[in-house]
């Protein structure tokens, strides 16, 4: 009996530690006045916005003359970092027709500052770069789209007036055929 209680009471210490741990996390005011939630121990330094979903989903739904393109994606996903040039250029070429990509990084806390940082510095990259740090995918994904199966690279296009939801990679000529029927 005392060990089935002594277990029990382990049990208790882990999860209530779980649960703290978990809850170290601190709002913050973005540049684009978007509440943020930082991860204390991990991502007060990060170079980008840290977002659980509820900070994110903001960002997939706004409502003014802009077209969005929002890739999910990962340091660790060849396709995704295959098309990711095509999501610079359309950045680049499509500014002046209220185009703004929006990079929704999927990389795990600790791939932050080794990985996602030296990545997007190495290459250059101009679009807006966010990090997605929810745990709960199963709760998250299907706000995103019904359709998605998590899987990456996925891309949201939309505007105030049309969305759609690719669960694919692009080449450079379909993301441009794509987004032509958001400007268009």
């Amino acid at each position: 009996m005392n060990k089935l209680f002594a277990l029990g009471l382990m049990v208790s210490v882990f999860v209530g530690c779980a649960e703290k741990k978990g809850q170290k996390k601190e709002e913050v005011e973005s540049a684009g006045n978007e509440m943020v939630v930082q991860a204390e121990e991990v991502g007060a330094d990060v170079k980008f916005p840290i977002y659980d979903f509820d900070g994110l989903e903001p960002l997939l739904h706004k409502e003014d003359d802009k077209t969005y393109i929002v890739n999910f994606w990962a340091t660790w996903c060849k396709p995704c970092i295959k098309e990711m040039p095509y999501f610079e250029r359309v950045q680049e070429e499509q500014k002046t027709n209220n185009v703004e990509v929006i990079l929704v990084s999927l990389d795990m806390p600790n791939m932050w500052k080794t990985q996602l940082e030296p990545f997007v510095e190495k290459k250059g990259i101009q679009s807006k770069v966010v990090i997605l740090d929810d745990p709960k995918q199963n709760d998250w994904i299907p706000k995103v789209s019904e359709e998605w199966g998590g899987g990456i690279p996925a891309t949201l296009i939309y505007n105030k007036d049309k969305r759609t939801f690719y669960q694919r990679g692009f080449t450079y000529e379909e993301l441009n055929n794509e987004l032509t029927k958001f400007i268009n």
